[in-house]
């Protein structure tokens, strides 16, 4: 009778292989999408732990699959502050005028920045 030979990444009833297509769909994700730098690699790492009982009969099996993936990029804008409590986001041009396409500036975002407290001295 011949023995059902398998690789240890098919155990678990495919689990450990389960796992290992999650992580790496993340990695396809994360590579599709605009906000990340396409050329940054990617990795998908696989570790497994064997740790044995005292009669080295039994062996316990803990595998833990993990991706690193790109950050998105950062996203950048500039604050022009108007007083000590209030702050603008810079737009290319005053909110309401045209640009040369024909479309309409929104106005500025306004932050409300948070009232400075007195340190008791």
């Amino acid at each position: 009778m011949k023995e059902n030979q398998a690789s240890i990444l098919e155990m678990a009833d495919g689990a450990i292989l389960e796992r290992a297509d999650v992580e790496m769909a993340k990695i396809l994700e994360n590579i599709y999408d605009p906000n990340t730098k396409a050329e940054s690699k990617r990795s998908l790492t696989i570790t497994v732990d064997f740790v044995p009982d005292s009669e080295r009969q039994t062996i316990s099996v803990k595998v833990v699959a993990k991706s690193k993936l790109e950050s998105t990029k950062p996203i950048a804008t500039a604050l022009y502050v108007k007083d000590k409590d209030k702050a603008v986001e810079m737009v290319p041009q005053l909110g309401g005028q045209m640009n040369v396409c024909g479309e309409e500036q929104k106005h500025p975002k306004v932050v409300r920045l948070p009232a400075k407290q007195a340190v008791n001295e």
